[in-house]
């Protein structure tokens, strides 16, 4: 195995060690830059209220802000682009914006307006509504954001008022769930991609959803199932996961949509953007967050053929599913979440580069659009627009975390300036309708208080994270990595920010990141020289490394440049 069981095993201490152990605390570094983080971090912090104030104040408690117009939209069930039907007179929305808002709140040291949030949902949240919801957005938003929420509502550090809180959030994603499973009851156990809360899956319902759509709710389900010692969930999930990656090609790829009456696919190129991208991440973070062998299992063969048929240089193209081949060419807005991914098995290197590439077409129009057609070098001519995505700022975090370059300061600096620049309005903060001419579009998207937002804090000011251990999930809602959650714990497991590596001689404190970088390195110890084979290796199609085309190469170990077929016929690092 190239990233090996025991390299599992120090996977699990990933979310970003402990800041005091990575690098010096904020206050220990060079004055300027503990300055200009300082100063950054109360740029973020203005931001967040900014969105979060008008938010309250012109759309509270129905679900997203239009900020351009100081109103508001319930979008919880046009999540897909799909409209509620039949609403009941007294409905006032699902508060999603103030759901999503709440760890961010935590975050943010503001505890007061955190209490204030919990009371109100647990006394006027209800799903018990005709609403026809996109199964997927409902469940990282919502779901994600009741449990994150319960769970840092009984942390003691939180200082919430004693008995103040009894389980009520639980109880309110207890109920979500519940609602969840009529989608599962499938005859392939992939569930639907909609559901309504209060009937379940309609007659004429469409049988098409996406690989993330199905693949893609193992984390909240899961955490909830452990919340509530209510398997259902977690089984749910659980089986529809895996008979997703039973549809896999012989190459290891899957397509991108598929129909879950028949586990058939309908379109078979797929890359890791829209339609696929919390796949892989999810697949990763399910093996952090429960310790399951086979997530990683599958995690590990998924990210080793992405590397093989979708990389290309810094960029990643899509590819049918079938023949490895490239299709479509293109850049995504949602790609940039890829380099964060990789920081978390190691493969700095490459994050790196990819990270940069990203940056660069941020720096070019001043946010990153939708869609870029990279063969052509442009803008793909409908998908023109920015909608506050964090995909880029949570990268930047994570790269920061692993390296503590400052540059990633410097990256994560243009992005607060030109959000600030472009898109901030009296009423908010507005989407971009095309990047060429900065018009902007009236809709704050939730997912700008639950992630742009708290990435950015977290990139210049990461004491929430001290002493603590915690995943996010693709919305951005951290869960904590506990023990009693592993069915099996690795071995070199301790449930703090810290890892310890072990040897005959003696132990070492290592962190997750030392433990598989890219590229190989050999690393020094007290007790001899030991490799650390790269995460971005991917071998040759035969051990004596002759072929016949350069499909039959790898990617070095070494430098994590793609190899290449001489014409003598052997793979090697021939084009320069």
């Amino acid at each position: 195995m190239l990233l090996s069981r025991s390299y599992g095993a120090w996977l699990v201490l990933f979310l970003l060690i402990s800041p005091a152990f990575i690098a010096p605390s904020m206050s220990q570094l060079d004055s300027p830059w503990a300055a200009k983080k300082r100063n950054m971090r109360e740029k973020v912090r203005k931001m967040f209220y900014h969105a979060y104030e008008n938010y309250m104040k012109h759309a509270f408690p129905h679900d997203e802000l239009k900020p351009l117009t100081k109103s508001f939209t319930d979008s919880l069930s046009e999540l897909g682009n799909l409209k509620l039907q039949h609403l009941p007179r007294n409905y006032n929305g699902s508060a999603l914006t103030l759901i999503e808002s709440l760890s961010s709140l935590v975050i943010m040291g503001n505890n007061t307006e955190f209490e204030r949030a919990v009371t109100w949902l647990s006394e006027n949240l209800t799903f018990n509504i005709d609403a026809r919801i996109n199964l997927f957005e409902c469940n990282i938003r919502v779901l994600g954001g009741l449990i994150s929420a319960h769970i840092l509502a009984t942390d003691s550090t939180n200082r919430l008022v004693q008995g103040c809180y009894k389980n009520q959030l639980l109880n309110l994603a207890e109920d979500l769930g519940r609602r969840f499973l009529p989608a599962f009851d499938t005859p392939t156990g992939l569930p639907y991609a909609w559901v309504n809360l209060k009937y379940g899956v309609m007659e004429d319902e469409t049988p098409e959803t996406s690989t993330s759509g199905c693949g893609s709710l193992i984390l909240e389900m899961g955490a909830l199932s452990r919340l509530t010692s209510d398997p259902r969930y977690e089984s749910a999930a659980l089986r529809a996961l895996r008979k997703l990656w039973s549809m896999r090609s012989s190459l290891n790829l899957l397509g991108t949509t598929l129909d879950v009456t028949t586990g058939e696919w309908i379109e078979y190129s797929s890359g890791i953007g829209a339609g696929v991208d919390s796949f892989y991440e999810y697949l990763c973070k399910a093996y952090i967050l429960f310790g399951k062998e086979d997530y990683w299992r599958m995690f590990h063969s998924a990210y080793l053929a992405v590397q093989k048929y979708f990389r290309h240089g810094p960029w990643y193209h899509e590819a049918d599913m079938r023949t490895g081949k490239a299709t479509y060419w293109q850049l995504t807005s949602l790609q940039a979440f890829w380099p964060g991914l990789q920081v978390l098995v190691g493969d700095i290197g490459a994050a790196n580069s990819s990270h940069r590439e990203f940056f660069y077409v941020w720096k070019k129009f001043g946010v990153i659009p939708e869609r870029y057609l990279l063969d052509h070098q442009m803008l793909h001519p409908t998908e023109k627009y920015y909608p506050l995505r964090p995909e880029l700022a949570e990268s930047t975090f994570y790269l920061y975390q692993a390296t503590k370059d400052p540059w990633y300061i410097q990256v994560g600096e243009s992005i607060v300036n030109s959000l600030n620049l472009y898109t901030k309005v009296k009423g908010g903060f507005a989407s971009v309708r095309d990047v060429t001419t900065m018009q902007l579009e009236d809709h704050q998207h939730s997912f700008f208080l639950a992630e742009t937002c708290k990435y950015l804090y977290l990139l210049f000011d990461d004491s929430f994270l001290v002493d603590r251990n915690y995943i996010f999930t693709t919305e951005g809602h951290p869960l904590p990595i506990l023990s009693s959650w592993h069915e099996k714990l690795p071995e070199a497991y301790i449930p703090t920010n810290w890892t310890y590596a072990k040897s005959e001689q003696q132990t070492r404190r290592a962190s997750a990141m030392s433990r598989q970088v890219c590229p190989a390195i050999a690393l020094r110890s007290g007790y001899g020289v030991q490799q650390v084979e790269s995460a971005c290796h991917i071998p040759d199609s035969r051990a004596d490394h002759r072929c016949f085309s350069d499909e039959e190469c790898g990617i070095d170990s070494s430098t994590c440049r793609r190899r290449s077929c001489s014409m003598a016929g052997y793979c090697g690092l021939w084009i320069q």
